[in-house]
């Protein structure tokens, strides 16, 4: 089994604790996998040309087309984003919502599959985490857990942290902060997200080592997004 991780983080790999979470779901899946980081790649978003409509490709030149195989040989994923105004950031978007190409004339090429969804924000990272449950829902694609934790804002490096009073310091803590390495959030240091983590990790691995079985998954989605659907058209 093959499990596919993938970082939105803009970030630079040892800052990024998006990237440090996914890392640690895909290591503790005991299966084998690929991480993938996000940052210095050119994707953007659905442009609604319809081209994928025939045969399930997207016709849009960028570099996901390096990493459309990737997605469609994994078993399973672990997607991670930050938190941007309390959604997934663009870069994570924009991928997700190019996998619309999966998806026409019955397309299977994704549905009963396996996800993990990570989110990390300097408030906390609930919304991405949400968030790419739900758009990967779309394509039948089961969440079975999500991991949420608190990084460093940017606030914490801008230079002007301490001073400037509508950054995450000053509302976390109050006027006159200094910030220090023991303030300054770190997902590797809390120990709750480090083990949901792990959790997320094992249980992944349990599902898809033990005899997975993606058409089941696949009428469960099914029926779910059916039912969210149902009187709404």
């Amino acid at each position: 089994m093959l499990v596919l991780g993938i970082s939105g983080s803009p970030r630079k790999e040892e800052t990024s604790g998006t990237y440090k979470v996914v890392k640690t779901v895909l290591e503790a899946s005991g299966c084998d996998y690929e991480l993938l980081s996000l940052r210095g790649r050119n994707i953007s978003g659905c442009i609604a040309c319809l081209g994928c409509v025939k045969d399930n490709v997207c016709k849009v030149e960028d570099d996901l087309a390096q990493l459309r195989e990737k997605i469609v040989n994994a078993d399973a994923y672990v997607i991670g984003a930050p938190n941007y105004y309390s959604g997934m950031n663009v870069a994570m978007h924009a991928l997700l919502e190019r996998f619309f190409q999966f998806r026409h004339q019955e397309g299977s090429l994704l549905w009963g599959k396996l996800a993990v969804a990570v989110g990390i924000g300097g408030m906390g990272g609930s919304f991405p985490a949400d968030d790419i449950e739900r758009l990967l829902s779309y394509n039948f694609i089961e969440t079975i857990a999500k991991v949420a934790g608190q990084g460093a804002a940017s606030c914490f490096s801008c230079g002007y942290g301490e001073t400037c009073k509508v950054g995450v310091p000053y509302m976390a803590y109050g006027e006159g902060v200094k910030i220090t390495e023991d303030n300054t959030p770190d997902v590797t240091k809390q120990a709750d997200v480090m083990h949901s983590a792990v959790d997320a990790g094992k249980l992944l691995g349990e599902r898809l080592l033990d005899g997975h079985d993606r058409m089941a998954v696949t009428q469960r989605m099914q029926q779910r997004l059916m039912e969210k659907f149902k009187g709404t058209v």
